[in-house]
């Protein structure tokens, strides 16, 4: 499989090479030159198969030949080694946990599957790399925990100062060894805005060379189609055709449904359900693309005003504004929509729902209000735990935080507090 960048179509790598860039060199994002079909049979006897072997399968087309079988196999089994339940919350509306994995959040799968393929393409490298990356919050737990003490690999988290909870920054600061974090005054697109600068740095390159882990990186994005396929299996027998609708930041994680849509899943209809940062709501209404300033919300992980991920979502419906919107719906929340929202499900259905799951909720019912016959599912991103001291008082008290999670709060804190200036954050990275 071949990767052109979405800025120059002539430009092409392999997935190596993909991989282990990140970004192309004119700052566009690779996508796959080819939507493989994935064979009927599989998908019509999808039941008859392990989480891993569903994995292996989906991904395979896209890896080739340059990671060979039984490797990716075991990538696959280390990325997939918890369980993605779907729950019913009420008549027609499903949840699917992705926070069962080792930090509490979906993505713990992009970010294991990266690690598996960075370390497999390192494997002979005697020259360290740095997976600089951006977070708005469970991201840059997930690359910690996935590339922790991974030999050749040193990990550079930035986040914004005050705006991740209290439980994401522990999972950020306190592993040591291989991760350090910058503590960025600013916004997440201001940290994102800093990684893809770096990228373009060729002297910092030369000094000491970067990948990512954000979504733009394919291996990060692409499988994030495991847990659409893993949904379906578990409601193929009475829900042939579902709507999913995912709380929608970077746009990485509902890009990737939409590629195993692609690739042959039968899903119905696709919900991007965002907070107040509703660059692509506004788009899908009015055909303009304008992207304001990120905004802070309850639901941290999507303040994203201007979301990578939607160039690809784009190049999948060949930029055809009314090809899209024939799939794919998209629509904003507020923070009390939010709040009212948690009270509301705990209180009528015994449903736990963290600030992000909450906006997936809200926009599930949306479509739902207008296409009362289908079944929908929406996505749960992240244990309601990670953020317990923004939920409503309530709530709180039934909260119940795992245990593997506890230890993190009487850790201490280690992140280095920097501007929102490249200049700054160039120099305390080659220091």
């Amino acid at each position: 499989m071949q990767y052109f960048s979405l800025q120059n179509a002539q430009h092409k790598v392999s997935f190596e090479t993909a991989v282990t860039q990140g970004l192309a060199p004119d700052r566009g994002l690779y996508f796959p030159e080819e939507i493989p079909a994935l064979d009927p049979d599989f998908l019509k006897n999808i039941h008859q198969y392990s989480d891993q072997e569903i994995g292996t399968n989906v991904i395979r087309p896209f890896v080739g030949d340059e990671i060979p079988e039984e490797q990716l196999k075991k990538i696959v089994a280390d990325t997939l080694h918890f369980p993605f339940p779907v729950q019913k919350v009420s008549k027609s509306t499903y949840a699917l946990e992705l926070f069962h994995g080792p930090t509490l959040a979906f993505k713990d799968v992009g970010a294991r599957f990266m690690a598996g393929c960075l370390g497999y393409f390192r494997r002979n490298s005697t020259k360290p790399v740095t997976v600089l990356v951006a977070t708005s919050g469970d991201t840059g737990g997930a690359v910690a925990s996935g590339f922790y003490n991974v030999p050749g690999i040193q990990v550079v988290i930035l986040y914004p100062s005050k705006k991740v909870s209290t439980l994401q920054e522990k999972q950020l600061t306190t592993l040591g060894g291989n991760v350090s974090a910058f503590e960025i005054i600013g916004t997440f697109d201001d940290c994102q805005q800093l990684v893809k600068t770096a990228f373009l740095d060729q002297e910092l390159q030369n000094k000491r060379p970067l990948t990512s882990a954000n979504s733009i990186n394919v291996a990060r994005w692409l499988p994030q189609m495991f847990y659409y396929f893993l949904a379906w299996k578990q409601m193929k027998a009475a829900h042939p055709q579902l709507v999913f609708s995912v709380p929608s930041g970077n746009f990485g994680n509902i890009c990737a449904g939409m590629m195993a849509a692609a690739i042959g899943l039968p899903v119905e209809h696709f919900v991007a359900a965002t907070n107040i940062n509703d660059t692509v709501p506004r788009f899908m209404a009015s055909g303009v693309y304008q992207p304001g300033k990120a905004a802070p919300t309850l639901s941290n992980a999507m303040d994203v005003a201007d979301p990578s991920n939607f160039v690809r979502v784009l190049q999948l419906f060949g930029n055809s504004l009314p090809k899209l919107q024939e799939r794919f719906s998209a629509y904003s929340f507020n923070d009390k929509d939010t709040l009212l929202t948690m009270e509301k499900v705990w209180k009528e259905n015994h449903y736990m729902l963290d600030p992000h799951g909450a906006v997936g909720y809200l926009g599930l019912q949306e479509y739902l209000s207008a296409h009362p016959d289908v079944t929908g599912v929406f996505l749960e991103t992240a244990h309601p735990v990670k953020f317990e001291d923004t939920a409503p008082p309530s709530l709180r008290e039934e909260i119940h935080a795992p245990a593997r999670v506890m230890q993190l709060y009487g850790k201490e804190k280690s992140a280095t507090l920097l501007p929102a200036d490249y200049t700054a954050f160039k120099k305390a990275l080659l220091q």
